[in-house]
């Protein structure tokens, strides 16, 4: 089986840096592990510093100020792509935890689906309420919006990637154009596979059960920051694409909640309530069907009320921040744009 380069851009992540670096370590087809740290100001270098003393394969490199019309990570995986040897590259955030085997299963699948490129959306793991609240309910709506199915058929159009785990043959990342030619995307992953998939190469995407693990964020504030400067875009870019993701999600209660504050007053008012109730019911079976067909507990649904709140504004707050022309993430602001 052909060895594997593995890049994982760092910036400030001290705290992930070694159970993602440790996880690449064991898996036998990962040639040489490259960290590239991106202005970190917490301990993230020394951490992989020691880390490199006990495995060979690792080495660190540093990205330097940030040039002008890139964003952060795409200019750390550009640089890190560059200063590997093989011919496959492994793309991986440092949230992420390999569980044993990834690596032999994603270069299989790269060779029984004729793929050039092969991602997985890692299993998410939650801690706090909101986490539950809200990831299970983004997965699944993301889940409809970049169907498996679609991605990987050749004869289509659809494109999708997810960014914590992305295996490529250099090839058709060089065909592609690499991460230069997507320097300013904020969603580089589904900005590659697209690129990709244009340039005539398979793409596989799939569950990334038994393969590979993330917690995306530690906290509600880096939780709102990372889907809010996401969000938008991932749902199309366009004012009315978000308008018509919440329609779509919640049309039931939508058009109750509507309805009370347009008609809702005197006696019409308690029969509207009791409507809304009913559209609350039948709200929360279609997302008890929707866990299910991705994989999530059904002990979610007792955050669905809670998780309708938080998708709602969020979904507003990414697009006010993409109408506005700018979005945050870890200390710089970048330019958005809608399409």
């Amino acid at each position: 089986m052909q060895p594997i380069s593995a890049i994982v851009p760092a910036r400030d992540e001290e705290e992930n840096i070694e159970a993602a670096v440790r996880s690449l370590a064991v898996q036998p087809e990962v040639a040489e592990i490259i960290v590239v740290d991106d202005q970190s100001t917490d301990h993230t270098a020394e951490v992989v510093a020691r880390l490199a003393a006990e495995i060979p394969r690792l080495s660190i490199s540093q990205t330097g100020k940030l040039p002008q019309g890139w964003v952060g990570k795409n200019h750390a995986l550009w640089i890190g792509a560059h200063a590997t040897k093989c011919d496959w590259l492994l793309f991986m955030d440092a949230d992420t935890v390999l569980l044993p085997g990834a690596a032999r299963r994603a270069m299989e699948d790269a060779r029984r689906f004729d793929a050039a490129l092969v991602s997985y959306s890692p299993e998410q793991l939650t801690r706090s309420v909101l986490e539950h609240a809200l990831i299970p309910l983004i997965y699944c709506r993301l889940a409809r919006k970049f169907r498996f199915a679609a991605v990987n058929d050749a004869s289509l159009p659809d494109a999708a990637a997810n960014g914590q785990f992305v295996l490529i043959r250099r090839e058709a990342y060089q065909k592609a154009g690499g991460h230069r030619a997507i320097s300013r995307e904020v969603l580089e992953d589904v900005a590659l596979a697209r690129r990709v998939k244009q340039a005539g190469f398979g793409l596989h995407f799939a569950p990334g059960e038994g393969i590979a693990r993330t917690r995306m964020y530690r906290s509600f504030g880096a939780m709102w920051q990372g889907w809010t400067k996401n969000l938008y875009a991932l749902l199309g870019g366009t004012f009315a694409s978000a308008m018509r993701e919440l329609a779509v999600t919640f049309p039931c209660l939508f058009v109750i909640l509507f309805l009370i504050a347009i008609f809702g007053r005197g006696d019409a008012g308690w029969w509207f309530l009791g409507a809304a109730a009913v559209a609350l019911a039948i709200d929360h079976a279609w997302y008890a069907r929707e866990l299910r067909a991705n994989r999530y507990s059904a002990r979610f649904i007792i955050y669905y009320g809670l998780a309708a709140l938080l998708y709602a504004a969020a979904v507003l707050a990414s697009a006010w921040k993409y109408r506005r022309g700018k979005i945050t993430w870890k200390g710089r602001e970048y330019p958005a744009s809608e399409r």
